[in-house]
């Protein structure tokens, strides 16, 4: 991942909006808020679950080969030492004496020296476990420790042979969960890109070893489409950086990195874990016969070689946010302007937290409009606003990146048609109410 400092102010603006509009903000904020943490408000919420939906439909539910998981958020504290978290899932830290800032040191442009004030003043470099523990039980002692996990794929290799025997899955096949995971960040920064509260979205393929890179460049493949095919985003926002130092156990792993407006950063790693997932737990649990898959054609029992494909639903929303913010020019009715900026989110319709928004043109056609509103949210995320000038109303839909407005006007009572306005190009048709649902399902998804 590579963070450069932002150019301009685009990362405050999309911030501001976010609050603004009830999208995200910061956690307990009358308390003065706690870093690292974010709610996501009305209109975050119906964003954030489509983008999670349409990943489950795509990576899941679209598939003869990959199962769904829901696993608890903590598990037996002997997950984590299997996976090796408890012992090396740290980051090294420093604190600056003058100003008191802590940072990681991967993270320093130039080692020991402070970035906010520069000063030289730099404690030596330690470890921090990433882990955040807790207690399960009344009585708070290390017997009694567990901890939040901090990825959600260790309880999928601890339920692959459950989930394979109730599926009657034979390899290759995968299992994906989306879930909470907590990391305790040293630095969480970029608003929602690095926190300590996160969404994630996994898929582990559990296959022979022999076949796995070209499952790994299936995968690959795939994911690079879901975010350029399925989500629509430009290409040339989107790179990958291929590791060149591997774990031991693996054979290749890459990030999907898109163009944020602080610099290019990861939004999906690909990873090839080989077995040391499924042998790691077969050791730490002594029940190697679940972490096994035994081939009935070839009579043999091996561990599976692991493909995964691990995002963050936070990270993606992040992404669409930036993607979709822009500034242009529109008719404006304010006193002695012609024109004014405009504040609109170019988010892909189908994940659009408001898909269409119906606005009656007086409230005296509240009755007739709101039927409109009522067939129209039978079908997509619609709202109906019947508050200030037919042009505050665009403005405020535009901000939250709503793909199409419906004016219903005095001359819908009689042609029984509805004008709807396309947020992008702006541009206005004249729908039969008839066919608007029709309509609106073509535009969204072709």
């Amino acid at each position: 991942m590579s963070i450069t400092p932002a150019t301009d102010d685009t990362m405050a603006k999309i911030v501001a909006l976010c609050k603004r509009r009830g999208i995200i903000f910061q956690s307990s904020e009358m308390y003065g808020g706690i870093n690292g943490f974010w709610d996501y408000g009305p209109v975050g919420v119906p964003l954030r679950r489509a983008v999670e939906q349409l990943w489950w439909r795509y990576m899941v539910e679209e598939r003869d080969n990959v199962e769904g998981l829901d696993s608890t958020i903590i598990c037996h504290p002997e997950v984590w030492n299997a996976s090796g978290h408890l012992a090396q899932f740290s980051d090294s830290m420093t604190d600056c004496l003058a100003c008191k800032k802590r940072y990681r040191v991967d993270q320093l442009e130039n080692p020991g020296v402070c970035p906010s004030c520069g000063s030289k003043q730099m404690t030596e470099p330690r470890e921090f476990n990433l882990m955040m523990k807790t207690f399960v039980g009344p009585v708070f002692d290390e017997e009694h420790a567990a901890y939040l996990r901090a990825e959600t794929c260790q309880p999928i290799f601890v339920d692959f042979n459950t989930v394979r025997i109730a599926t009657r899955q034979k390899l290759p096949f995968g299992i994906a969960q989306t879930g909470k995971a907590f990391r305790n960040e040293i630095n969480p920064r970029f608003f929602t890109f690095r926190s300590r509260e996160f969404m994630q979205m996994e898929m582990e393929f559990f296959c022979h070893e022999d076949e796995s890179m070209e499952w790994f460049e299936y995968w690959r493949q795939e994911r690079w489409n879901f975010y350029t095919k399925v989500l629509g985003l430009p290409e040339n926002k989107f790179r990958i950086y291929w590791h060149e130092k591997l774990a031991h156990y693996a054979k290749a792993a890459l990030d999907i990195e898109f163009e944020f407006p602080f610099g290019w950063g990861e939004i999906e790693g690909v990873h090839h874990r080989g077995t040391w997932d499924m042998q790691r737990h077969a050791e730490f649990s002594k029940q190697e016969k679940d972490c096994k898959y035994f081939d009935q054609d070839k009579k043999d029992s091996y561990f599976p070689t692991v493909v995964e494909t691990s995002c963050g639903l936070d990270r993606i929303c992040l992404m669409l946010l930036c993607n979709g913010y822009d500034e242009d020019t529109a008719d404006t009715q304010k006193e002695g302007m012609d024109e004014d900026v405009r504040i609109v989110l170019r988010l892909p319709a189908k994940v659009a937290p408001v898909q269409a928004a119906i606005l009656p043109l007086s409230k005296k056609l509240e009755e007739p409009a709101r039927s409109v509103y009522t067939a129209v949210r039978k079908k997509l995320r619609a709202a109906y606003d019947d508050t200030g000038s037919i042009g505050k109303r665009y403005r405020r839909q535009d901000e939250i990146g709503t793909p199409f407005c419906i004016t219903f006007d005095f001359d819908s009572v009689d042609d029984n048609a509805v004008t709807v306005r396309e947020r992008d190009s702006m541009t206005q048709e004249r729908i039969p109410i008839s066919g608007l649902n029709a309509y609106l399902a073509d535009k969204i998804d072709p």
